[in-house]
């Protein structure tokens, strides 16, 4: 069964390309032309992924982003942005609002269905599912959510996006060690990613929002000079 990919670009030439770039590389497509009516064919038929532009009438890309990933329905959905800022603080930008990955126009269509694919692979489901507890936080690959055990009678939920739930689960499977940007990349994104080491940061920076809602945030350490690393125990600011 072909994957399903939802194309959200307002240009009709642009989306017209990359529709038929897609068809031909065996993808099932459909487009939109802004965020409202995306909603609609999201609620219709999830897509395994979404190629969703920076600037759209009504409602921008980014603004999009941030809603989709503030959703249970679609907080795990892989979101490829495109966008016509190439400067490194508006990519940070797209990436902060929810992006797993970006492309700047113009762009070449062998490009994006290379970052495609590369995106779909990092997401697909392993056969070797496992859950793996740190400290307060526990992991379960096959449902896709975290927890926090923490010394209050209430069990709290960390809700992560896709990409931030893969680092979490690497690092949590590699306790106390340090690990560089480019280990990182290799191991989270792929040695096939297009992703820039500053990319890394901004995960990184997700995450531990993401944590600091449950009060996890600071088990992710930052080593000067050589990287991240998760410690088993919390550790007080």
């Amino acid at each position: 069964m072909s994957q399903y990919i939802l194309i959200v670009e307002d240009e009709p030439s642009i989306a017209e390309l990359i529709s038929v770039n897609l068809s031909h590389s065996g993808f099932d497509v459909k487009v939109a032309l802004q965020a409202d009516e995306a909603l609609l064919l999201i609620r219709e038929q999830a897509p395994q992924l979404i190629i969703l532009d920076w600037m759209l009438p009504g409602k921008s890309g980014v603004q999009f982003a941030k809603e989709l990933r503030s959703s249970d329905a679609c907080k795990h959905l892989p979101i490829l942005m495109l966008t016509a800022k190439g400067e490194e603080s508006d990519k940070v930008a797209g990436l902060d609002a929810g992006a797993d990955d970006y492309v700047t126009k113009p762009f070449s269509p062998k490009e994006l269905i290379a970052r495609v694919n590369a995106l779909l692979r990092r997401y697909e489901v392993k056969g070797d599912l496992k859950t793996v507890s740190v400290g307060p936080l526990t992991l379960d690959a096959a449902s896709h959510r975290v927890h926090a055990f923490l010394d209050t009678p209430k069990v709290k939920e960390v809700l992560l996006g896709p990409t931030e739930f893969r680092l979490l689960e690497f690092l949590m499977s590699h306790p106390e060690r340090v690990h560089s940007r480019p280990s990182l990349l290799d191991h989270v994104w792929g040695n096939d990613s297009y992703i820039e080491e500053r990319t890394v940061d901004v995960h990184i920076k997700r995450l531990r929002s993401a944590l600091a809602l449950v009060d996890c945030e600071n088990m992710i350490e930052t080593v000067r000079g050589s990287g991240y690393r998760l410690s088993k125990a919390l550790i007080q600011s």
